[in-house]
Formats: C-alpha cells, structure tokens, sequence
C-alpha cells in the first residue's frame, strides 16, 4: 500500500459570505487571532507527516502564495532593527514547514473541480484532500488518525463529525453507515445536505478525505448535480458502486470549526483567542465584562 505523501488544500472560491471583506483579500486568510485559518490546516497535514502541500488557488489568491513564502527583505530588516528575533524566527518557519505547489483553478463549479485540477501533481498514488477554510482540531492530528485508518483498511477515508444539533444535519453530507469497530464505519451511501426528516445518521462526512487516483476518472464521468456544480461526493459514490469500499473515522478529541461562514468564524476567533497564551486572561476579564 503506497504512502499518503500528498495533500491538496482547495483554495479557488470567491468567499461570498464574507464579502466586502474577501473582495480582495482570500477567505482562507482571514485571521484567527495570529494565524490565517489555511494556515492551521497546512499545520495539520504537516503534524501528520505529510509535507508536499498542493494549494489549489484562483485568481485573487495571491496573498496565499506570500504567506507561504519567504518574508520580504524590507520586514526581515524592519524585525532585525526593532530586536524582534523571535517573531523574524516565527515567519521564517512557514516557509519552511512544507514543500508546497500552486495550481490556478480550471473548470466548472463545484468542490469536486479543484480535486481535478490537482491530478498533475498527484500522478497515480493516493492523496489526502482538506478544505482551507475550516479544519478540525484534534489530538492527535485528524489527518493522522484518517491515515491510520486507511493503512488498516485501504480503500476511501473521510473524516466524520457528530452533528448534536438536528437543524445542522442539512448543512452537510450525511453517511448512511454500517459499524466496522471502535469509531469506523462503512459508508453505504453519503447524502448531501439533506432534510433533517431525511437525514440517514447524524455522522457528517466532510473536510477531509484519503482518496485513490481513480477518483480523477470519476470526476471527468459525474455529470453536473445540484446547482449545475461537480460534487466530489457524487464522485465518491461512483467509485463506492464499482467496488471500492468507503469508510469514515468519527475524530476523536476533535472540534470542527467551520470558518467559512461569519457566526462560526466569530466563534472560532473568541475560542481560540480564549485559549492563546498571551492574551487569553485579559480577553476573558474583556468578555466577562460586556453587558449583554
């Protein structure tokens, strides 16, 4: 069984809902308190031993690139000169965390088209796909335990999530399951934003996924399904139809923060600014204070 060595990071959408704010800058780059949110994805791929980054961007994702880059010489001079070693030694991290490659979105709408777009630079092995505008926090890693569980059982991993509030089953695709042991499961069959009367389980499969290379042949035979976009869950369907097996790991000692959308967003900044450890005790006595 090859290696997962590789990960692909979509990146290409427009970031609507967060409009005027993503007018110019990515959605994947907003702030949560220090960091931009892709970045605690690329964090993730990499505390789970894979460091060849593949970031799949559109046209007004150039601030993704510099990030990842190496810090212009005009602010190393600037930290230098103001004794701020430590923040130029954070930085300078970044750039070297992983080994990481741009690809510019082609094709129709839909998260299955970046998948596609990624097949250059996946060749014929398998890949892990997370999204970079949410991620789950775990210990370990949720990539770590999505690929302990496909060097176990091969074939398809997703990352599942409990959904505890019924209203929230129709946000997300809903797996139709049969037990495997412990916290995997077989998926059947996995429904995509379905009515909460409708919805199969209350496990969503979603953010991140192991895949094989056939899943580039599936996504060139799916036809365009709701909205007239390419889904990679119909895709993933397919190729479950022709015989390979499904599986998801609900995460354990994991949160999803879902930062594609502004009242999750705005609750994964105050958790997260909550727990960071210079500012965490003068944020709560902050939020303690507001008359609501």
């Amino acid at each position: 069984m090859k290696k997962i060595t590789k990960v692909v990071i979509p990146a290409a959408g427009f970031g609507t809902r967060f409009l005027p704010q993503t007018k110019a800058m990515p959605k994947e780059m907003l702030p949560v308190v220090d960091k931009p949110v892709i970045q605690y994805v690329v964090e993730e791929a990499i505390e789970s031993n894979v460091k060849n980054i593949i970031i799949v961007t559109g046209s007004n994702k150039r601030a993704i690139e510099d990030h990842f880059d190496v810090p212009p010489e005009d602010l190393v001079k600037n930290l230098l000169q103001g004794n701020k070693r430590n923040l130029l030694e954070e930085i300078e991290k970044i750039s070297n965390m992983a080994n990481f490659i741009y690809i510019r979105q082609k094709g129709p709408y839909g998260n299955g088209t970046p998948v596609l777009t990624a097949e250059p630079a996946i060749e014929d092995e398998p890949f892990a796909v997370l999204w970079g505008d949410e991620f789950i926090y775990s210990k370990p890693p949720r990539l770590a335990q999505m690929i302990k569980v496909y060097e176990k059982f091969g074939g398809i991993v997703i990352s599942g999530v409990k959904i505890e509030n019924k209203e929230d089953l129709k946000r997300y695709g809903i797996a139709d399951l049969t037990h495997v042991e412990n916290n995997v499961y077989k998926i059947n069959k996995i429904i995509e934003k379905p009515e909460i009367d409708k919805a199969p389980s209350n496990i969503a499969t979603h953010g991140g996924y192991i895949l094989p290379p056939e899943i580039f042949s599936a996504l060139k035979k799916v036809q365009p399904g709701r909205g007239g976009e390419i889904w990679l869950v119909d895709a993933i369907n397919l190729l479950s139809k022709e015989g390979i097996p499904v599986y998801t790991v609900v995460i354990k000692n994991g949160k999803y923060f879902d930062t594609g959308n502004k009242f999750e967003y705005l609750k994964t900044v105050v958790e997260f600014a909550l727990q960071h450890n210079e500012i965490s005790e003068e944020f709560k006595k902050f939020i303690k204070s507001l008359k609501i």
